[in-house]
């Protein structure tokens, strides 16, 4: 599934009204989320056929496409499906009981085939509901001509601080060729650097956040000093939005192309996990964020999205992407393998039982490596994509499926 997006360009009026059919969206996944929570025990079918229900009760619902409200159950099933999944793995803390969404900056209505109409030429597309919001200028980089209509299975309305966002979902898979580089890396994150690698290489921390703080900070004093909801509110808002989303997309942007370079200059890339009891690195930054002194630097730092993106892009090129659970990837020495307790303050690893002397984050990137060049090959390994071909060795074929046996003659 690929997601291309663009902005829409329109006037006022047909922003209102964009408005209004998310606010309906919004309104028929909290009505589907407390049926649900009125009447344990139904399933996903139940909340789509409630949706007719809100329909006929509801004039100005019924405005909204009938395949828009389906795709609103189906956002407030997801949640409760989350929250059902988190209990059956017994993950530790809070298991995401579903939540009203309450109205905010970003929020989004999303259409399937229906409600939606591009022009022949893929610079304009006309919503049809019932809010008849109109025809949208789009202003996007993606050539649209190159796929079909009928690819497009998905389109979701976004809105933003700077504006509203056409996303085109389309179902293809994304694989892209290149050429084996027989180089094999390990990652370690840290704070002082973003990464160290098993090379010794290091990239230093971006910290778009910092950078912007005091930028941040005067345009809060503003907002805090307008009266409440007075329209110098409302621009000090979006101000501040702005400003929030630019950090955001700086953070995506370094992100991306820092998980694209390592990807194609490797050919098994392996980065730390969470442990067993927390099964994802999302849980294991949460809990990291719980230190108050280091949880704005983490957040920043934003760890879980570069893994995300290692991970996509594996698949994308065809490279070994192994995830290895972090226990005493630092305190093990990555010369005679014993291990040496040192707290979090030492950055540098001595060994005293070989005297080998090495950055911390230098010598855990190394363990992080040999940890996955034993996990390759394993059953139930983290690896995307296929090892033996990124390695540059041929992958024999799998056995084939027994048929049915032949008569005997």
């Amino acid at each position: 599934m690929l997601v291309f997006e663009a902005k829409l360009e329109g006037t006022k009026e047909q922003y209102e009204r964009l408005d209004e059919a998310i606010r309906t969206a919004r309104f028929v996944r909290n009505s589907c989320l407390r049926y649900w929570m009125d009447n344990k025990g139904i399933g996903r079918y139940e909340l789509s056929a409630y949706c007719a229900v809100l329909a006929k009760e509801f004039p100005w619902a019924k405005k909204l496409n009938s395949m828009a409200r389906q795709a609103s159950a189906e956002r407030a099933w997801s949640a409760i499906a989350r929250f059902y999944d988190n209990c059956k793995k017994n993950i530790p803390g809070n298991k995401g009981f579903p939540k009203f969404k309450k109205h905010k900056t970003r929020d989004s209505v999303e259409y399937k085939t229906s409600g939606w109409n591009l022009s022949d030429d893929r610079r304009t597309i006309t919503f049809t509901d019932g809010f008849k919001a109109g025809s949208f200028k789009i202003w996007g980089t993606r050539d649209l001509h190159f796929y079909q209509l009928k690819q497009i299975k998905r389109v979701r309305v976004v809105r933003k601080a700077d504006g509203y966002y056409v996303q085109l979902c389309l179902d293809l898979e994304r694989l892209e060729k290149r050429e084996p580089t027989g180089k094999t890396i390990g990652l370690d994150v840290g704070l002082n650097h973003f990464y160290t690698d098993s090379d010794g290489q290091t990239v230093e921390n971006p910290r778009h956040l910092r950078k912007s703080e005091k930028a941040l900070k005067r345009l809060q004093r503003r907002l805090a000093k307008t009266r409440q909801r007075s329209n110098n509110r409302k621009k000090a808002q979006n101000r501040l939005g702005r400003k929030h989303l630019k950090v955001s997309r700086q953070r995506k942007d370094f992100a991306v192309k820092l998980a694209r370079c390592v990807v194609q200059s490797n050919d098994l890339v392996a980065y730390v996990d969470a442990p067993a009891a927390c099964r994802r690195l999302d849980l294991l930054v949460s809990n990291m964020v719980k230190n108050h002194k280091l949880a704005k630097s983490i957040s920043d730092a934003a760890w879980s999205t570069f893994r995300q993106w290692v991970e996509y892009f594996g698949k994308v090129f065809g490279v070994a992407t192994v995830a290895v659970p972090p226990q005493y990837t630092s305190q093990k020495c990555s010369n005679c393998g014993e291990k040496v307790h040192k707290s979090l303050s030492m950055r540098t690893h001595c060994c005293p039982h070989c005297r080998f002397v090495i950055d911390r984050d230098w010598n855990a990137a190394i363990n992080i490596l040999e940890l996955a060049l034993r996990t390759v090959g394993h059953t139930g390994s983290h690896a995307s994509g296929d090892i033996d071909l990124c390695l540059g060795e041929e992958t024999p074929q799998g056995k084939p499926s027994r048929g049915k046996r032949k008569p005997r003659q």
